[in-house]
């Protein structure tokens, strides 16, 4: 299975088309619509629900396509990046997956909606390693994040992380650390201005009081099921990380950097678990997961323990949403 997605014919990314729409077939025969939160963090998430105008079967086209493009994206970014392999469909193969294990996960959600802007974010960002002058590039991250929080509110750690990734990707001048900064702000600021001029300005700042009085970090969006996916998603993963280091597989210094950008992502990526809510919907850490897993199954040289794992494991998750559903 991992030397077929290591190549790019018409015939994997019909597989992966295949995938996507077997794992989501429960969520379109449940019939159930993801009720909007209508925070004011999030305008751009609230905008689009409005106008599916609360339709689960219109709610449901809209993510998996999405999904399909952010997969073909992500995919495309790694093999720019050499993180996979120059002709691989792994990278699109283990995003599908990932982010769609559970029934929660194939939902039309805010983290759905906003993981294009987050792609685009990490894209620039690796790109700024190599960019001898990459102060538009920063700029634009800066502006990704801030348009990946308007959908998704708790994506604004990713400014945290860019500022020090920066260090990472030997980028961490002041000036080079001010630049994300200011493309965020701005887009706020346009924002601010917009709603001041044409909407309820006290309302949207009463609103932004109420979310940060509220917001604190807990383990009340935990269960056990939860608990036990993550442990078999992320076990194996980091043996597996760690034994492809060990293999003395010869890595550019470039795709050893990217590779350390990312791992200083899964902080951060972690945090967003304790936001409060389902865990399942902050699915940074799945973003994360893929990166690393893509990396891993693309340049592994033995696959027999791999490839079994990733057969058990595709059965378990299609168990789990056919049958037994309790994630």
């Amino acid at each position: 299975m991992i030397k077929f997605f290591r190549q790019s014919y018409a015939i994997q990314y019909v597989v992966i088309a295949l995938m996507a729409i077997a794992l989501w077939i429960p969520a379109f025969v449940s019939g159930k619509a993801t009720v909007g939160l209508d925070e004011p963090v999030t305008p751009i998430y609230n905008l689009v629900d409005r106008l599916l105008g609360g339709s689960a079967i219109a709610q449901h086209i809209v993510a998996i396509v999405l999904l399909v493009f952010e997969a073909l994206f992500f995919n495309a970014i790694l093999v720019k990046n050499q993180i996979v392999g120059k002709v691989s469909t792994m990278g699109a193969f283990v995003f599908v997956l990932l982010m769609s294990l559970t029934a929660t996960q194939t939902s039309f959600s805010p983290f759905v909606f906003s993981v294009p802007f987050v792609l685009y974010a990490i894209s620039n960002l690796f790109d700024t390693y190599l960019l001898p002058n990459p102060e538009m590039n920063l700029m634009k991250t800066g502006v990704s994040v801030a348009l990946a929080s308007m959908c998704y509110f708790p994506n604004i750690l990713l400014l945290a992380w860019i500022i020090i990734v920066l260090v990472v990707a030997k980028k961490g001048s002041l000036r080079f650390e001010l630049l994300p900064v200011f493309g965020f702000l701005f887009v706020y600021f346009v924002f601010f201005v917009g709603v001041f001029l044409f909407g309820d300005f006290h309302a949207l700042m009463h609103g932004y009081y109420d979310y940060f009085t509220a917001f604190h970090f807990t383990i009340e969006g935990f269960n056990l099921w939860d608990l036990i996916l993550l442990a078999i998603l992320i076990l194996p993963t980091v043996l597996m990380f760690l034994g492809s280091n060990n293999s003395g597989l010869e890595k550019t210094v470039s795709v050893r950097t990217k590779i350390s950008m990312t791992l200083v992502l899964t902080v951060f990526a972690v945090l967003t678990l304790f936001i409060g809510g389902n865990a399942l919907f902050n699915g940074m850490l799945f973003i994360v997961l893929s990166i690393i897993m893509s990396y891993v199954f693309s340049y592994m040289g033995n696959t027999g323990w791999a490839n079994m794992y990733l057969t058990v494991f595709i059965l378990l998750v299609f168990a789990n949403l056919y049958y037994f559903k309790v994630l």
